[in-house]
């Protein structure tokens, strides 16, 4: 029996995705070769860069507009560390809503002085901060747009008088947002896009080369873009699912579609979560995640038959991290509004029990 997915990443691909993906590995194009045995610069390969890097622009209405997209490796973890490489030259802002803003900022202090605008710490990040200034004389400000660990999500972006810089690995492509708001996005494949390995990057090319410093070529956004994301050998085959999964979401009707989608997914699980006396939400009401609803037992003597339940029905990946505990459902693009509904079948049995 296939599982309902709800695990925070590696995420669920559609199902045409992963019996294309998986088509592939046997034999790509009719090549009598694996997907994984190609070269990286054959014509096939470079068909599929190609078609990817334009399909990320084209779904994010950046086309023509003085973006590139490349594909890279280290994850965003590895973005912290380049963002500030090739952007900061003495000060940035920072709005710190979680842990992996938390880890941004320890990169980024590497390279400058950094001013955090903004932080939810106090309340263990269960909302975004509000009403906070952003000051002048920044190179940019970094903002994670959602929070997959504790499950807060920026709804309102702001208006600054610089750069904006924002980590988008949690909900890359659910929303609709006016995308040419932001100099830089950047976001790992395996939240909402495809298999861990490779991280997407839109960035403006007018705001590069501006810093004084040396930057090493790898870590060069320069480099990556005069190389077409070619530089080093790309992660071949996380580019080319990414690739099928953005051409699935572009069939399917872009990021309008999919946002309806997850508007409903999102609206029937916190509906459950605040109507049943079992459950107590984690997030401030107004910065629920769309992506990732976490949630707590009433009462942890209820945990094993709960747990029981969500075994028997077939549901996975529901643990909270360790540093909320509860539990935490991931409602990816990929996720179904059936599953959603599964697991909030079985919540209301839950209550019935308790």
């Amino acid at each position: 029996m296939k599982k309902h997915n709800f695990s925070a990443g590696p995420c669920i691909l559609p199902q045409e995705v992963l019996q294309k993906a998986s088509e592939a590995i046997l034999d790509f194009n009719g090549l009598g070769l694996s997907l994984v045995e190609i070269s990286h610069r054959s014509k096939d390969f470079v068909a599929v860069m190609e078609k990817a890097q334009a399909l990320a622009l084209e779904l994010l209405g950046l086309e023509d507009q003085g973006y590139k997209a490349l594909f890279l490796h280290g994850g965003a973890s590895l973005e912290f560390l380049m963002v500030a490489y090739n952007l900061l030259e003495k000060k940035a802002g920072y709005l710190n809503t979680g842990t992996w803003s938390d880890k941004a900022i320890k990169e980024a202090k590497l390279f400058g002085e950094i001013v955090e605008v903004g932080s939810s710490k106090d309340e263990n990040f269960n909302y975004i901060p509000k009403g906070y200034i952003v000051p002048d004389g920044l190179d940019y400000l970094h903002l994670t747009s959602n929070n997959t660990i504790f499950g807060t999500q920026i709804k309102k972006f702001p208006k600054a008088n610089t750069s904006l810089v924002c980590d988008m690995s949690s909900d890359i492509f659910s929303r609709q947002l006016d995308f040419s708001q932001f100099d830089l996005i950047y976001a790992g494949a395996q939240k909402n896009m495809g298999p861990a390995g490779t991280t997407l990057v839109v960035v403006k090319e007018a705001i590069l080369g501006k810093v004084s410093r040396q930057i090493p070529s790898m870590l060069d956004y320069k480099v990556h873009i005069s190389k077409d994301s070619m530089f080093n050998t790309p992660a071949v085959f996380s580019v080319y699912v990414s690739m099928l999964t953005m051409e699935w979401l572009k069939n399917l009707g872009g990021i309008p579609e999919i946002e309806k989608i997850n508007e409903k997914k999102a609206q029937l699980l916190y509906s459950e979560i605040d109507l049943n006396p079992v459950f107590d939400g984690y997030a401030q009401k107004e910065d629920r995640s769309n992506m990732n609803a976490t949630f707590n037992l009433t009462d942890e003597d209820l945990k094993e038959t709960f747990d029981e339940l969500l075994k028997e029905a077939g549901i996975n990946g529901l643990n909270g991290h360790r540093s909320v505990g509860g539990y935490r459902a991931s409602m990816y693009n990929a996720l179904s509004l059936d599953s959603v509904g599964v697991l909030v079948d079985v919540m209301s049995e839950m209550e019935r029990k308790g």
